[in-house]
């Protein structure tokens, strides 16, 4: 798999960046499907979590540990897999994650004992470490630094509905077949999307594509050169925290607890519950290709993501300060935090233009260690927190938590989007142009 230089594998006849445009997007758009089916693992429990604490006989704090094992499998691998994709052919690395997730999608559908599954979630978030990454760089490779905003927020988009997928149709498959098997449907889908990658992906136009380099070859001291730079760059860092602490509504409430929220707090059905959730996702679906247009036209960054942080906030106030929560404004509610904190998405390219093409994984690979450990950590920090003020009262089998145990567990996000609104703040402007080697 190794190969020094990252374009060596063109696509063959028309698929240039110059004159085939709609070749670029079929590409990165296919390799997105991996991000699409990643985002379904992440975002699958919020449907099933009652479900799932049933099943294995959990509290909210193990339901959030083992949602979390998924990130924090992603972050241990991500660092890595960004250096991997600087140095391997990117179809290939895409192709064995793919097939390592959908495997351990298959383990998970089979789990009867509660470590069996948290060992075969785990594994599904280190294969997932490399889902984003590939799309950054195949971006990178098709679009014209000026268009990278824009196409980071599409890919984002198809991410947004892949966790759309992940809540009532899931929820309703689940009802009526029951989880183990909704898993199944969910293995079989990623046999699906491993084959169409397979087809469509290719690592570069003829030509080398925009963000052409070759590689040098690799050793142990430009490794350790490779991974100096990008730890002594603040931008990575700043960046990455900004998007982690931007994520962390979407992380708690869209892919874990949500649902839950609702039914317990706004006694909304099932399926209203898992609706509202998905909101996030949609909201999320519609903001990020704005804000990475909006920032693409205005050639800036760092206003944009500025403005994203505050709004954020504003957009807390309803779910924080109004109890119970109409179906209605619950909708309007999650689906404005979702487009609010979609901005979260032009922190990647503030990365990538910030390090030169060599290290576009490495460095991608850093800030989205940030990103996932981030989520992890707000995950289990709710569930501790939840379940610390837990009264250990117990409906149909499963924890029933009050509305207080949820307000104190939300403050969490409030100071996060103000550690974010802080990181952006801080972050130098790079005016849309991408770093030379």
């Amino acid at each position: 798999m190794m190969n020094n230089d990252t374009s060596q594998t063109p696509a063959a006849g028309v698929w240039t960046h110059t004159h085939a445009p709609l070749a670029s997007w079929i590409v990165c758009l296919s390799a997105a499907l991996f991000f699409f089916y990643a985002f379904i693992q992440m975002s699958m429990f919020d449907a099933i979590s009652g479900d799932l604490m049933q099943s294995f006989h959990i509290t909210g704090a193990q339901l959030a540990a083992l949602s979390s094992l998924f990130l924090y499998g992603n972050m241990l691998c991500l660092y890595p897999a960004g250096i991997l994709a600087d140095y391997c052919s990117t179809k290939k690395v895409i192709l064995w994650a793919m097939g390592v997730c959908v495997v351990s999608t298959f383990f998970f559908a089979v789990s009867t004992t509660f470590t069996f599954a948290t060992i075969s979630h785990f594994i599904t978030g280190c294969s997932n470490a490399f889902c984003f990454l590939t799309c950054l760089i195949l971006a990178s490779r098709w679009f014209p630094a000026r268009q990278l905003a824009l196409v980071t927020g599409v890919i984002v988009t198809l991410a947004m509905l892949g966790g759309a997928v992940a809540h009532t149709p899931f929820s309703l498959l689940a009802q009526s077949v029951g989880w183990h098997y909704t898993m199944l449907v969910n293995g079989l889908l990623g046999i699906v999307l491993f084959f169409v990658i397979k087809h469509y992906v290719h690592d570069a136009p003829q030509g080398g594509g925009f963000a052409h380099h070759v590689s040098p070859p690799f050793s142990i001291a430009v490794f350790w050169k490779q991974v100096k730079h990008s730890l002594s760059n603040g931008q990575n860092w700043k960046s990455g925290i900004f998007i982690s602490t931007l994520n962390a509504p979407l992380m708690v409430l869209g892919a874990l607890w949500g649902s839950l929220y609702l039914q317990q707090t706004s006694q909304l059905t099932v399926t209203q519950a898992t609706t509202v959730s998905s909101m996030i996702y949609i909201g999320t679906i519609v903001g990020s290709p704005l804000f990475g247009a909006l920032s693409d036209h205005w050639g800036q960054r760092k206003p944009v993501m500025v403005l994203g942080a505050c709004l954020s906030l504003l957009t807390l106030l309803p779910i924080l300060l109004i109890h119970p929560l109409s179906f209605s404004l619950a909708l309007i509610s999650f689906f404005a935090l979702g487009f609010f904190t979609s901005a979260q998405i032009l922190g990647y390219p503030v990365i990538a233009d910030s390090n030169p093409p060599s290290l576009t994984g490495t460095s991608l690979g850093l800030g989205s260690m940030l990103v996932m450990g981030g989520a992890g950590l707000f995950q289990q920090l709710f569930g501790l927190v939840i379940d610390s003020f837990w009264d250990h009262a117990m409906v149909a089998g499963a924890p029933f938590y009050t509305l207080r145990d949820y307000e104190i567990s939300f403050l969490i996000f409030p100071i996060a989007l103000l550690v974010g609104l802080g990181m952006a703040l801080g972050l130098r402007e790079t005016f849309c142009k991408p770093m030379s080697e």
